[in-house]
């Protein structure tokens, strides 16, 4: 994709965050994607591309009244939205759609009209991981964490405190839903779930969405919000099963994907001012510090201690207080 070849020109979350009992996934996903129109000036009829997870791209057109010359129902998990800016973009750079919206909504906390919860039963995770008594994610991720606390030797101090830090940004988002400051022993002392994580490393459980409009950089000027143009895009996937990375101290994606938005952007590490990492868990932004380029391998952990991506920091980092 060529830089600045296409913005987002509009931008908005649900009305309310947290927990919605009176709203349904589907509704979650209408009330962020009317917001985001609202924020550009739009109606659904101006939208002619359409891309969401959790929901099929079928439904949300349908709901909303829109008829697509494009969609996109990639679902990858939590990144599956990262995915589709990507792949909006070279759609408008192909000419397949001008307009497009990305949509999610999330009924996580009151399952209102909710998505089953993996894994199925005939999945790969379904047979070969559930039946050794795991619980999702939960449980799965202590596999990579504990092996690669033991590699680098980490304490658990370390990843108490990527939460301690994205609390401090938290404090500072009017929507968090958590604003008060933790110490690393208030997250050792919280609630073990499965070692070694305890509640407050593990991300919050809401209810909620956003949306995305995308349009091409020729157009985007003529929209009422400053455009942000997209510099450079990567994707990549691993493994459908945490039990069979690659490598347990690495995210091969985070590396793959990385590189290539590096590349096509056309920058360096040090061009780089702020930075979002996905952290559904504590140890993740370890992972894509190092992965990405920031830290060596083993030396995020000191970095995030040295206070580098705390307000104030050298590189901000999860600027909303994240998923944690």
């Amino acid at each position: 994709m060529k830089p600045r070849s296409v913005a987002v020109v509009g931008a908005a979350e649900t009305t309310d965050l947290g927990v919605i009992p009176g709203m349904s996934q589907i509704q979650l996903h209408a009330d962020a994607a009317l917001n985001t129109l609202k924020d550009a000036g739009l109606r659904p009829s101006d939208i002619d591309g359409i891309a969401t997870a959790g929901e099929t791209p079928t439904t949300v057109a349908h709901y909303l009244g829109i008829t697509p010359t494009w969609v996109d129902g990639t679902a990858v998990g939590g990144c599956s939205f990262m995915i589709h800016v990507r792949h909006a973009a070279a759609a408008i750079n192909e000419g397949l759609c001008k307009t497009v919206l990305i949509t999610h909504g999330e009924s996580g906390k009151s399952r209102v009209g909710a998505s089953p919860r993996p894994p199925f039963p005939a999945s790969l995770a379904g047979q070969f991981e559930a039946p050794f008594g795991v619980m999702g994610p939960p449980t799965m991720f202590t596999v990579p964490v504990l092996r690669y606390m033991k590699t680098f030797r980490i304490t658990e101090e370390q990843i108490a405190m990527v939460a301690v830090v994205q609390r401090e940004w938290a404090a500072r988002n009017p929507r968090a839903t958590f604003k008060e400051p933790i110490s690393v022993a208030d997250v050792l002392k919280s609630r073990m779930i499965a070692y070694p994580f305890r509640i407050l490393m593990c991300c919050l459980v809401t209810d909620g969405g956003g949306a995305l409009i995308l349009t091409s950089a020729e157009r985007a000027k003529d929209f009422p919000q400053k455009p942000v143009y997209i510099l450079g895009t990567g994707e990549s996937v691993e493994s459908p099963m945490i039990s069979q990375m690659e490598d347990f101290t690495s995210s091969r994606a985070f590396r793959v994907s990385g590189k290539k938005a590096f590349d096509e952007a056309g920058i360096k590490h040090k061009d780089v001012d702020h930075l979002m990492i996905y952290d559904a868990f504590a140890h993740l932004p370890l992972y894509g510090l190092e992965d990405l380029g920031f830290c060596k391998p083993g030396e995020a952990a000191a970095f995030i201690g040295a206070r580098n991506t705390a307000p104030g920091g050298k590189l901000p980092l999860n600027t909303n207080g994240g998923g944690l």
